[in-house]
């Protein structure tokens, strides 16, 4: 064997042992993800806050050679990569809320950190053993470069956001393209700022910052094909995240643009997820409308709508899938219903109309009308609606009498198998999917 092949050996070794790491780290905390739903987010955020000191000093003090001439850390190739990754993928499951909580964890834990180091210098110490004594300058440097990492954390997660929200118009449905340009994009903004400490601080060399770099890139391949897999095989139905709302207060505010939408909607009587009148609206002007209608003799239809077996699809698929389904169920009551209806989003999955001039035949109409737009809608996965139908006056001329009667209309509706809609004494109309109307 030549002497070139045997020095090159240990770099390939190294190159494998940091992709197996790669995998192992990214599967054990996305494996952490995935049990969200038992475990709640705060395990993934404290297993992945955690790994942040051991990232950070393995960025600073450990690299190892790679083929081609390439000096890389396994704490910023492997550790940092991984995790602005699994960020990104918190981000698209879930929301800009959730995923800024990590960020402000980790910047006030390394503030923290650095406070204390400090206080603890004017403490008298007794040494425990030979060579037991505190280093204080290793808990500073650490401390404040921890705290760098954790600001360019920051601008990283909502620079690759915005990538990966801009690549949406480029790239469509390429979810494995979009994730590694957005990845490789700030990775390399990512290696220009951090390296500029180490280099102020530690004296490193440039070509440590070049090879980094082409570590990071490799990084971004790899960790963009596990994200991608992961996003395909084990949570299919994701919603992109801006059919999703984000009750946010700070800088993410500004990267999706929703908490004055919302507040915008909230004030005009909107329900912010499905644009639909709120529940406030309908206790109020969905009210006078039942009572106006009955005062003067005239018709008006009041349908309860359920989603049938929401909350089975939402522990399944995860809120961010449900919330889609909820935005598309409203767009279509909204479409069936016309402009002679008013429809407002009840609470959780289930939404009330208010349709005036029909009377029993023609509102059990409506409703199977209703039924099956829902039924026909173009989603990832069947869904299904169950409706519960009352009319005014002929049944109740007041509100709460009128919602009272819908309301247990749809209980029946719902007891007898769902996907159907009562309205009347005896009226039911069930219409499985395939079969016509007579």
């Amino acid at each position: 064997m030549s002497r070139n092949c045997k020095m090159a050996m240990p770099q390939v070794a190294n190159a494998f042992l940091m992709a197996l790491c790669a995998v192992v780290y990214f599967a054990a905390l996305v494996g952490l993800f995935r049990a969200r739903t038992r475990l709640g987010i705060g395990a993934f955020f404290c297993a992945l806050g955690v790994m942040h000191f051991i990232e950070t000093y393995l960025a600073g003090n450990l690299y190892v050679p790679l083929p081609f001439g390439i000096v890389a850390s396994p704490g910023s190739t492997v550790l940092f990569s991984g995790k602005l990754m699994l960020l990104l993928l918190v981000y698209i499951r879930e929301d800009a809320a959730v995923v800024r909580q990590p960020i402000y964890g980790l910047l006030f834990g390394n503030l923290l950190l650095v406070s204390l180091a400090g206080l603890l210098r004017f403490s008298s110490v007794v040494s425990v053993g030979p060579d037991r004594v505190p280093d204080f300058g290793f808990l500073d440097q650490m401390g404040w470069l921890s705290i760098w990492s954790t600001v360019l954390l920051f601008a990283d997660c909502i620079l690759i956001v915005l990538l990966y929200e801009r690549t949406r118009a480029w790239l469509g449905r390429r979810i494995g393209l979009r994730l590694w340009l957005s990845a490789a994009a700030v990775l390399t903004f990512d290696q220009l700022g951090f390296f500029t400490v180490l280099r102020i601080q530690f004296g490193v060399e440039p070509s440590v910052m070049v090879g980094g770099w082409f570590a990071k890139m490799a990084a971004a391949i790899l960790y963009a094909a596990l994200a991608s897999a992961y996003l395909r095989w084990c949570e299919r139905g994701t919603a992109p995240v801006e059919m999703r709302p984000a009750l946010i207060t700070d800088v993410f505010d500004i990267l999706t643009y929703r908490e004055r939408y919302e507040d915008l909607l909230a004030r005009a009587g909107r329900d912010p997820l499905t644009g639909l009148r709120n529940r406030a609206d309908l206790e109020t002007e969905g009210r006078r409308r039942v009572e106006a209608a009955a005062a003067r003799g005239t018709s008006i239809a009041l349908l309860v709508v359920d989603i049938d077996h929401f909350k089975d699809f939402n522990d399944e698929h995860g809120h961010a899938a449900g919330d889609l389904v909820l935005r598309r169920v409203g767009e279509g009551i909204a479409v069936a219903i016309g402009p002679n209806g008013v429809a407002y989003r009840f609470g959780g999955e289930e939404f009330v109309v208010l349709c005036e001039g029909l009377t029993g035949t023609a509102a059990l109409m409506l409703g199977e009308h209703l039924r099956a737009r829902v039924a026909a809608l173009d989603l990832a996965y069947p869904v299904t609606v169950s409706i519960g139908i009352a009319t005014a006056p002929q049944e109740a001329a007041e509100y709460d009498s009128l919602f009272a009667i819908a309301d247990h209309r749809l209980y029946q509706a719902k007891t007898a198998g769902r996907d159907r809609v009562v309205g009347g004494r005896t009226l039911e109309w069930s219409m499985p999917r395939g079969t016509q109307s007579a």
